[in-house]
């Protein structure tokens, strides 16, 4: 299978959107005193993005326990998320660098990323949906004064796509570099190459 990586850095000031629904979801069960903006908070996932994956919710504010609640992400796409980002941390401290402290609402952007490829059918650092990784951190109202993107397609785990970066000058310096604290990470099966993975990383 073909396997592609990209990147791109840049140094920025400043980090909302359209919230296409997820093919990707999971199913909660309201337990007494939820509210959606609390299970937004437990999944860290946009509170408008869960109102819009549940339609049939005439009123947000009223849940009940017992109700099911559509979770607009599987749970294993977390987990394949937190596995880049511990090997690309691993990588990191073997470097004599310190871990990069992961940003949630950032990997919820690199999500929207590397969906976009996938659906959208390119594989480039400006989308045309959102445009360069940059325009699009400050679209989702996420701040920072220096940013960086990797990006890569077609690699079928964590490891996989993190040695292709790491075997990679230019991404290899966006991971090692001392100057980004934090990371977000988006990773999107489907599309004509299979599986897609965005890394952002930022300083505030």
């Amino acid at each position: 299978m073909k396997l592609v990586i990209g990147i791109l850095t840049l140094t920025a000031a400043l980090l909302l959107l359209p919230n296409p629904s997820y093919a990707q979801t999971d199913t909660y069960t309201v337990k007494s005193g939820d509210t959606l903006w609390k299970i937004s908070k437990s999944y860290k996932i946009g509170l408008s993005e869960i109102i819009n994956a549940n339609p049939g919710f005439n009123n947000p504010d009223l849940i009940y326990p017992g109700d099911l609640v559509t979770i607009p992400l599987k749970r294993d796409v977390k987990s394949v998320e937190q596995q880049v980002i511990d090997l690309t941390n691993k990588e990191r401290t073997a470097n004599g660098l310190a871990p990069l402290r992961k940003d949630w609402q950032l990997s919820r952007v690199a999500r929207y990323k590397s969906k976009d490829m996938a659906e959208k059918r390119y594989f480039s650092h400006n989308s045309p949906t959102y445009g360069s990784p940059f325009q699009m951190m400050r679209d989702f109202n996420i701040s920072y004064s220096r940013g960086a993107e990797n990006i890569a397609a077609g690699q079928t785990t964590p490891q996989q796509v993190v040695n292709g970066w790491m075997d990679s000058p230019g991404h290899r310096k966006n991971i090692l570099d001392g100057n980004l604290k934090r990371i977000g990470v988006g990773y999107f099966e489907g599309g004509s190459m299979g599986h897609y993975w965005t890394q952002m990383f930022i300083t505030k």
